[in-house]
C-alpha cells in the first residue's frame, strides 16, 4: 500500500498558497532548494507534475490544482481536530461540501444556507463555484455534498445523480435609482430598447427572458453579457442598464447595492435545484437545506 508523505504535501500546499517558492521557504523557515527537493519528491511519488514554468512564475498544473484542493482539506481537517481536542473533546465540526454552479445566484445561495448555520452542531461550510460539469464529477468523487444549480442534472450523465426541487421563483426588473424610476413608467413595454445587462445565453434565467421577451413582443438593447452575475449587479449599479433578478433575491440586492424595483412578472419563472450523489439523503445540513428551501423560496 502507497503512503502519502505529509510533509512533502504540506511543503508544495504552502508554496502554492503563497504563490512563490522564496515565499513558501520564509514562511516555513527553511531553504528554497529544501522546498524544491521536497516538492520534487512529492511529484515521483504522485508520478505527475504539479506547477509549470509560465514565464518567470510556477504555475499550478491541472494536477497540482487537484491536488491543492485535498491538500487544503486535510490540513483544514488537522486544525480543526487540534481544536476539538484542546477546546470541546466529543463536539466534531460538521463539514459541507458545497458546489454552485457559476449561473447560480449568489444571493438565493445564501438564503438557501442561512438555516445551516442555526444548527446547534458547529458546521464548516466550503463553497466552491464551477461549471455544472466539474461541479457534479466532483459530486460524483464524493468531493461535493451537494450542488446547487438553477437546472437540473441531465439524465445522461456518466455517474448516478439526484436532482432535488428546491422552489422557483419569478422575475423582478432592477436598476439603480435614476434608471428604475424611468422604466417603472409603462412597465413593460418601456424594457424595449432600454440598456439591458443580461446573464450569457447558456443560462435557464437568459433563456426564460428571452422566452418572455417574445411573449410581450419586446427587444431591449443588450449592452452587455455575464457569466459573473456579481459583475452583472456592479454594472447595474452605476446605471449601465436594468438587470433581471429572481424575485426571492431582490430584497437583499436592493439593500446590497440600492437597486429600486422596476416591474415584476410571474410568467419568467426561475428554477432551482440541489443535485445530490445520494436518493437518501444522510447529511444532516444537506437535509436540512432540501427541506426548508421551498419555504425560504416562496417570492
Amino acid at each position: 500500500m502507497e503512503w502519502l508523505n505529509y510533509h512533502h504535501l504540506r511543503y508544495f500546499w504552502t508554496a502554492a498558497k503563497e504563490g512563490s517558492l522564496a515565499a513558501a521557504a520564509a514562511k516555513l523557515h527553511v531553504s528554497q532548494p529544501s522546498i524544491s527537493e521536497q516538492i520534487r519528491e512529492l511529484e515521483a511519488a504522485l508520478g505527475e507534475k504539479l506547477f509549470r514554468r509560465e514565464g518567470r512564475n510556477n504555475v499550478l498544473t491541472d494536477t497540482g490544482h487537484m491536488v491543492f484542493g485535498y491538500a487544503e482539506d486535510i490540513f483544514a481537517l488537522g486544525r480543526e481536530l487540534m481544536n476539538a481536542v484542546k477546546q470541546r473533546p466529543g463536539a466534531r465540526t460538521i463539514r459541507l461540501y458545497v458546489g454552485v454552479a457559476d449561473s447560480f445566484p449568489k444571493l438565493v445561495t445564501n438564503e438557501i444556507l442561512k438555516p445551516v448555520f442555526a444548527l446547534p452542531q458547529t458546521v464548516h461550510v466550503i463553497c466552491r463555484e464551477g461549471k455544472m460539469e466539474d461541479l457534479l464529477a466532483q459530486l460524483a468523487a464524493h468531493r461535493l455534498d451537494i450542488v446547487l444549480a438553477d437546472e437540473p442534472a441531465a439524465s445522461n450523465t456518466n455517474f448516478k445523480t439526484y436532482n432535488h426541487s428546491l422552489g422557483e421563483s419569478g422575475t423582478t426588473f432592477c436598476a439603480e435609482k435614476k434608471l428604475a424610476a424611468k422604466l417603472r413608467r409603462h412597465f413593460p413595454q418601456s424594457l424595449n430598447d432600454a440598456p439591458a445587462l443580461l446573464p450569457t445565453e447558456n443560462t435557464s434565467l437568459r433563456r426564460a427572458l428571452e422566452t418572455w421577451f417574445r411573449e410581450q413582443q419586446l427587444q431591449p438593447r443588450v449592452v452587455a453579457e455575464f457569466e459573473d452575475l456579481a459583475l452583472m449587479k456592479v454594472m447595474a449599479a452605476e446605471g449601465r442598464g436594468f438587470i433581471a433578478l429572481p424575485s426571492v433575491a431582490v430584497k437583499d440586492a436592493v439593500g446590497q447595492y440600492g437597486f429600486q424595483a422596476i416591474g415584476q412578472t410571474d410568467h419568467c419563472r426561475v428554477q432551482f435545484h440541489a443535485i445530490t450523489a445520494e436518493r437518501r439523503i444522510a447529511h444532516p445540513a444537506v437535509a436540512l437545506i432540501t427541506s426548508q428551501a421551498r419555504v425560504r423560496m416562496k417570492d
